[in-house]
């Protein structure tokens, strides 16, 4: 899949959010290495802890349908780019610390890339558990 064809998926993904507080739709498109795309989008809640972000939803869908390894991100937003929170980045770390992210805007007209390792530098993980 493209990254054109990822930042799309985010885009329609974003259209679906579940956003009346924040007023800030999020989409998320989470490429499986098996080719297979997760699309999630942020779902708030009146008690605010309890919302869920995009790429969060994206990697929970695509957890429980089986796929574990994955290759690239895309996440389309508000006017400019944005990263993935600091929870989000965490709990993808655990899957793929070396994920290719996309940082799109909200139509997914321009995008920039980076990795998750630069976003989360030294994260902590399964390594760092002890035996």
């Amino acid at each position: 899949m493209s990254e054109a064809d990822l930042v799309k998926s985010a885009v329609e993904a974003r259209h679906r959010a579940y956003a009346p507080y924040s007023k800030f739709p999020v989409g998320a498109a989470l490429l499986a290495k098996d080719g297979r795309v997760f699309t999630g989008c942020n779902v708030e809640n009146a008690s605010y802890g309890l919302t869920v972000c995009a790429e969060r939803v994206a990697l929970l869908k695509a957890v429980s349908e089986g796929a574990s390894q994955f290759a690239a991100l895309a996440v389309a937003c508000g006017i400019g780019f944005c990263a993935p929170c600091g929870a989000c980045r965490q709990v993808l770390a655990e899957f793929a610390p070396d994920l290719k992210v996309i940082m799109a805007d909200g139509e997914g007209r321009v995008w920039r890339e980076t990795t998750l390792a630069a976003l989360l530098p030294e994260s902590f993980g399964p390594k760092d558990l002890c035996p």
